[in-house]
């Protein structure tokens, strides 16, 4: 039985010097980076989920829609939060937003796919 609509994930991360444009060379800039942005709002999605699988089941990215809204610098406390809105079929779709101290940073809708683990890792083998 897949996940139900309502669940929800969050994760904080302290933006480090790792987490920068400049380090992702996705920017010159060092705050946090779009890349690193979106893999947190991933990190969301996967966290709502957790428990609410099929054993050998997993999710695996499909699409990514996200709107990057304010800088966040080094030093500075990120929060992702994902909500499974929408289950059609195996895809699993979030509305996900990322907050700092000073309000909203970035939002937007992450698209994962359920799959049976091995034989997903089989179809790059």
């Amino acid at each position: 039985m897949p996940p139900k609509p309502g669940l929800t994930g969050r994760v904080e991360l302290v933006v480090s010097e790792a987490d920068t444009a400049v380090a992702a060379r996705s920017g010159d800039v060092d705050v946090v980076s779009t890349p690193r942005i979106v893999a947190l709002c991933e990190e969301a999605a996967v966290q709502a989920v957790a428990g609410h699988l099929a054993e050998g089941e997993t999710t695996v990215s499909m699409r990514i829609q996200l709107d990057h809204l304010a800088p966040t610098a080094v030093g500075g406390t990120i929060t992702a939060d994902a909500k499974l809105e929408k289950v059609e079929g195996r895809r699993l779709r979030f509305s996900v937003s990322v907050s700092d101290e000073r309000g909203l940073v970035g939002a937007g809708k992450v698209t994962r796919v359920l799959v049976e683990r091995e034989r997903f890792l089989d179809r790059c083998r």
